[in-house]
């Protein structure tokens, strides 16, 4: 009996485990048995193997092959086994030889690579956590080299990049080793080009934009309401020009999210911040992450990003309900029958709705025909649990014409308030260890406190507008972000004061009796 074995990892959610790749060869039928709780796509890796070892001119050996993904209870998907299940047959076959030096060299080497049918090592998905978990372990990684500047970004002298599966053979014999991977750039300033828009674009909505830098000063989420056509998109998509850039363990953790879900990995410009934008129309799975294979969703690929949801009340009910847990905790459990997968999701949430069905409610020169019944129903398409979330809810009104042809002169651009967001954020690094709005309750009496003129203010608010609990800490939170962006260290009744009006749907009025406010209250 020969036997031979190769190291590999198996990917689940964000964690790399060591898969063993054990080959043993017995007298018998010619029959090829692949055992270790494989997935279709690993299954058919013996027809890609088979065809791999003869088109290099290797035997495919006689008798009865078995190979053994351990540990058993792995669940095990995806081409990456192609690789070091071929070499795993030639060692146990005798074909290819490891003695030595190159035999301590294969010890401590992991392979990772689909297999074509002519030998090419073509790339495989998810890498990063395999590669941050192999230099943890002190392992070199045999990669394709389509797959080099992914892990290289972590460890470019660990990093062994081949085309073929003849090359790996020369490097496991000894025969020719397989030079280390070029350095990668991987968190390089982007390019002018790729720089987000400027907040000096937007014409007007002085009062939303003072509301956006103060989100992003403190990581808040923003609701944004108005008519159609008043700059609710763009000021969303200007949000990532007012956040600090990326840190490099920062950037990798997005990077390992990207290369999980198959969108992409280390790319040269991820300094910047992942901006996700999903249709109104998307699922649950979509969103938050599932489907069979437990794959992160839109909320873990803009972590450390912005989420925005444009058309808020269109999206299904139990769509936005399933926000609610990842808003407070900045992380998601998707669980599966036979896979559980634990993925960051501390993304910053931007929303936009219409104050009416129609989008003219509150509009001048609009002609709203919705009935405040219709107006309510609209409104109520989002609860008052996930109202009570979001920091910030602004009302906006529209864009008077003259202000389209004026030439904008005084506007704030995104990099005097970046610089002022940056300021803020340095303050509550060194306060508290994180921003404001992922400051812990049992943190606000230190971070908020108030003086007595603040704590009878605070108390008439919450008892003239009805604020629960939370509503009640999230103004504190937002007091305390107004006052960084003040360069105060305490909190008084102007940064209270402001922090209340900026939740307008917390606001005490009567509910519409015509289509003139659009905004009036929290929906029912």
């Amino acid at each position: 009996m020969a036997f031979a074995r190769v190291a590999c990892r198996a990917q689940v959610g964000l964690e790399a485990p060591l898969v063993t790749v054990e080959v043993s060869l017995t007298p018998g039928l010619p029959v090829f048995s692949l055992v270790g709780l494989p997935a279709m796509v690993v299954r058919e890796s013996k027809e890609r193997v088979r065809a791999a070892l003869l088109n290099s001119h290797f035997e495919v050996p006689a008798g009865h092959i078995t190979v053994n993904l351990a540990p058993a209870d792995l669940p095990k998907e995806g081409g990456r086994f192609d690789l070091p299940i071929a070499l795993s047959v030639l060692l146990a076959s005798g074909q290819l030889e490891a003695r030595g030096a190159a035999a301590r060299t294969l010890a401590a080497s992991e392979f990772y690579g689909e297999l074509g049918l002519t030998g090419e090592l073509k790339p495989v998905r998810a890498l990063l956590p395999a590669a941050a978990a192999a230099r943890r372990a002190g392992h070199a990684l045999i990669v394709p080299r389509a797959n080099a500047a992914e892990a290289s970004a972590l460890a470019p002298s660990l990093v062994h990049p081949a085309e073929h599966l003849l090359e790996v053979c020369a490097h496991v014999s000894g025969g020719k080793p397989l030079l280390p991977a070029a350095p990668a750039v991987a968190f390089a300033a982007p390019e002018a080009k790729q720089r987000p828009p400027d907040l000096a674009d937007v014409r007007g909505q002085l009062y939303a934009k003072r509301a956006l830098t103060i989100a992003a000063a403190g990581a808040h989420a923003l609701l944004l309401i108005g008519p159609r056509g008043c700059g609710k998109s763009m000021l969303a998509q200007r949000l990532p020009s007012l956040l600090p850039p990326l840190t490099a363990p920062e950037a990798l953790e997005v990077a390992a999210i990207a290369s999980v879900s198959g969108a992409g990995s280390c790319g040269p410009a991820l300094t910047l911040r992942p901006f996700r934008s999903p249709h109104h129309g998307t699922t649950t799975a979509a969103l938050i992450g599932g489907g069979a294979r437990a794959r992160p969703g839109e909320i873990s690929l803009a972590h450390q990003g912005v989420l925005f949801l444009d058309e808020l009340p269109e999206f299904a009910r139990a769509v936005l309900e399933a926000l609610r847990e990842p808003l407070e905790t900045g992380v998601v459990d998707v669980a599966r029958a036979a896979l559980h997968a634990h993925y960051p999701a501390a993304f910053q949430l931007v929303a936009a709705m219409n104050p009416c069905p129609c989008g003219r409610l509150g509009d001048p020169g609009g002609d709203c025909s919705c009935t405040p019944a219709q107006v309510r129903r609209y409104r109520a398409g989002v609860s008052g649990p996930l109202l009570d979330r979001l920091d910030l809810q602004v009302e906006m009104g529209p864009v008077a014409a003259g202000e389209f042809d004026a030439v904008p002169s005084g506007a704030e651009a995104s990099a005097a308030a970046a610089a002022r967001v940056r300021r803020a954020r340095a303050v509550q690094l060194e306060r508290q260890g994180v921003c404001n709005a992922r400051l812990a309750d049992v943190e606000l009496p230190r971070c908020c406190a108030l003086d007595a003129p603040g704590q009878r203010f605070l108390a008439m608010a919450v008892q003239r507008l009805g604020l629960s609990a939370r509503a009640r800490q999230r103004v504190l939170r937002v007091a305390r972000t107004i006052a960084d962006l003040d360069g105060r260290s305490t909190i008084a009744v102007p940064q209270l004061s402001e922090a209340v009006m900026l939740r307008c749907l917390d606001r005490a009025a009567p509910a519409p009796t015509a289509p003139s406010a659009p905004c009036d209250r929290r929906p029912a």
